[in-house]
């Protein structure tokens, strides 16, 4: 009997997708953009989960939400197209461009930062913490910008220098940066990345189960450690940015965000130790807590009011006239006397 053995060739690289962009009833359906929604979705339902775990109501976080994302959307692509205007504007560009938001380009900086702010002007208006918020919500923002870094996979786009290493990730010829089309296999940033906030999400969690981190610490605990990492990630790539004293702009805005982060971590710890309480109040869905009903007198109606105080301007006039009287009487007997 004859053996039949089965050879697998595995490839020595990552292949990249074969397509980004799938056509449904003639609409586009594109991968970056299902990227992009699936991790707002886990990033929601990772932070919902941890919201309602520390006793916060669930409407209340969706409400939240309601204004972050969309915040958090539009910044995202503002930060981009500043920080890399020569791609829209000028000799030879378009303009609209800027607005073409499914062939990629979101600021992860602009990312939070706006959403940051839309969360803040919802927490104002429902009286709910801040920071309560953006400590439920540390980890999953993390976990949200895994999903979205395999949106950059599909468009094959933010890879690092050529490599030949087991990893190395192929790109087609029309995605490989000038000076570079001799080469086949670049280094996956995208995938470095996403394993890296793999980690954050892990010593997130890990660190508020031990520490119970509260006024923010979680929040600045996620920005120290993603900016570390994205940092040397960073450097690694290779498309074309803007540079600033001999380094890219996104590894200068890392920096500087890991140093706030981490001073801001610091003095939350020594002044403000302890978790806020969400349990009680707004950020659980509760109204202002009213009178206890069995110790408020009730209220009165307009006719007993008018009733009351006609009874109290006829005592009122009778009063003196029961005064005068008695000092009559008086009068009379020191008279005798």
């Amino acid at each position: 009997m004859s053996s039949l053995s089965l050879a697998v060739t595995v490839p020595a690289f990552i292949p990249s997708p074969s397509q980004g962009v799938w056509h449904v009833l003639g609409l586009p359906i594109r991968a970056y953009a299902l990227c992009i929604l699936a991790g707002i979705f886990v990033g929601y339902w990772l932070g919902r989960r941890r919201w309602v775990a520390r006793g916060g109501s669930a409407t209340v976080l969706a409400d939240i939400m309601f204004w972050a994302i969309p915040f958090g959307l539009v910044g995202a692509r503002i930060y981009h197209v500043i920080t890399d205007a020569e791609l829209y504007f000028g000799e030879g560009k378009h303009p609209i461009d800027a607005l073409k938001i499914w062939h990629g380009g979101l600021g992860i900086w602009g990312a939070v930062g706006f959403g940051a702010l839309g969360a803040w002007i919802a927490c104002r208006r429902a009286k709910v913490p801040f920071l309560a918020v953006a400590d439920a919500m540390a980890p999953g923002i993390a976990l949200a910008q895994i999903f979205g870094r395999f949106g950059n996979y599909f468009n094959q786009e933010l890879f690092g220098g050529p490599t030949t290493k087991p990893w190395g990730l192929e790109i087609a010829t029309d995605h490989r940066p000038a000076g570079y089309a001799d080469f086949a296999t670049f280094h996956p940033t995208f995938l470095y990345e996403a394993v890296w906030n793999l980690g954050v999400v892990a010593l997130i969690l890990l660190a508020d189960r031990r520490f119970k981190l509260g006024h923010g610490r979680a929040f600045f605990l996620y920005v120290a450690a993603y900016t570390a990492g994205r940092a040397w990630i960073e450097n690694m790539r290779i498309d074309t940015v803007n540079h600033f004293l001999g380094l890219r702009l996104n590894v200068w805005t890392a920096i500087i965000l890991f140093v706030l982060a981490v001073v801001a971590f610091v003095v939350s710890a020594r002044t403000r130790p302890g978790q806020e309480d969400i349990a009680t109040g707004p950020a659980a869905g509760q109204t202002p807590a009213t009178e206890n009903p069995e110790t408020t007198e009730p209220e009165t109606t307009e006719p007993e009011a008018a009733a009351d105080e006609t009874a109290a301007d006829e005592a009122e006039e009778a009063a003196p006239a029961k005064a005068g009287s008695t000092n009559g009487s008086e009068s009379d007997d020191g008279s005798r006397d």
